[in-house]
């Protein structure tokens, strides 16, 4: 039976290793990234839309580019036309994709042949084409990782990163695009193109800084809350161990995370066992019917009363900590007897405050792509973990 502390050491070792490989990553990749996210902000202006797609738990990265570019989280930022068309990616990016479109398909570290082929087909279209990871594209990856965990904590920051930097390049270069009356938004929007050559560098070492910020943030909970982590997997691995299972569930970008996690237990890595897991997040037509007829802050309570059983675990994803709707599925789990845990940001917010949870692991930052790219590394971690624990 394995102890706390030797479970503690794991995690504070798992947390680290990741900080070398998105630093060698982001030094070697910043420069092609940021010129990659120049011709993204070309494209935008000219109609083009980014089509993502992916299968299995690629599918989840392909969820979090489309809900990141079409709903901004920063105030002022323009909504950007992005799809996830993972569903049936091989006949609906065939039928959707232009010249000007950008196409972003995600495969895991061995490989995809069908997402290849798709890219490949949309490149000789005249799209943009991103393979993440992959062979062929105008901006195409080897593998950052040969675990997948490491590799998904890896293009969900060049994601984020490609997201926050294409609103750069718009800030310096207006292609005669007509806002209206929404001009009020976009005061760095006029009617001259401007010369973007000189942002590059500029994108580029912002881009290795924001990867830094990780590794910090990264450090500091491995430091703080290594312990705690390994306290919250050997508490999940005892009610799944007694018959219980994994409820998952977030809002936005939170919410594909929440998928991510669930299909990582369902359908692990080679090696690993399953875990019995579900998302509250993954189902549109339960999630737009409960939002129509009785409200968005009962999203998650209403399929927690339908799912849950005393031996489960109900988990919680909000950068904010203070969604009305995890906290009212949370309140409800507790009345239930679940073991609840939450994944939070800035600090803590009223989920911490209140005491909400049995288990509160916090990124400390007040950026949300920051904080859902490190909660990232603490579900992978905790998955990890619970792997471990299990095998004795």
């Amino acid at each position: 039976m394995r102890t706390v502390t030797e479970d503690a050491s794991l995690v504070e070792d798992a947390l680290l290793s990741r900080n070398a490989v998105t630093a060698a990553f982001f030094a070697a990749e910043a420069d092609r990234l940021a010129q990659a996210c120049r011709e993204m902000s070309e494209r935008f202006l000219r109609g083009g839309r980014l089509l993502a797609f992916g299968r299995g738990a690629q599918s989840t990265d392909a969820q979090h580019v489309s809900v990141e570019f079409v709903h901004p989280i920063i105030v002022g930022k323009r909504a950007l036309p992005a799809l996830d068309l993972s569903v049936a990616f091989r006949e609906w990016v065939p039928a959707l994709v232009t010249p000007d479109d950008m196409v972003m398909g995600f495969a895991p570290p061995e490989g995809d042949a069908a997402v290849a082929a798709v890219l490949a087909a949309a490149r000789s279209r005249g799209a943009q084409t991103f393979a993440l990871s992959g062979a062929e594209g105008d901006y195409a990856i080897a593998p950052p990782s040969v675990h997948p965990f490491v590799q998904q904590e890896v293009i969900e920051i060049l994601y984020h990163t490609l997201w926050e930097t294409v609103h750069v390049f718009f800030e310096h270069r207006e292609l005669g695009h007509a806002v209206g009356e929404a001009g009020f938004l976009y005061p760095f929007l006029g009617q001259e193109r401007q010369d973007t050559s000189g942002v590059v560098e500029h994108v580029a070492r912002s881009i290795e800084d924001k990867a830094r910020d990780d590794e910090r943030l990264r450090a500091e909970i491995a430091r703080t809350q290594a312990e705690r982590i390994a306290e919250t997997a050997l508490a999940m691995g005892e009610r799944v161990a007694a018959g219980g299972k994994l409820i998952l569930f977030g809002n936005g970008g939170s919410a594909t995370d929440a998928n991510d996690w669930a299909i990582d237990c369902v359908a692990p890595p080679l090696g690993y066992r399953a875990i019995p897991a579900v998302s509250l997040s993954m189902e549109p037509a339960t999630l737009s019917a409960i939002a129509n007829d009785v409200g968005t802050e009962v999203l998650f309570l209403r399929q927690l009363i339908a799912h849950a059983r005393a031996e489960d675990v109900a988990v919680g994803l909000s950068t904010s900590g203070g969604s009305a709707n995890i906290i009212a599925a949370l309140e409800e789990a507790r009345r239930r007897g679940l073991l609840t845990v939450a994944l939070l940001g800035y600090d803590g917010g009223e989920i911490l405050r209140r005491g909400l949870v049995d288990f509160a692991l916090v990124v400390p930052s007040d950026y949300i792509p920051r904080i859902q790219e490190v909660q990232a590394s603490i579900y992978h971690v905790l998955r990890e973990t619970m792997e471990v624990a299990t095998r004795g």
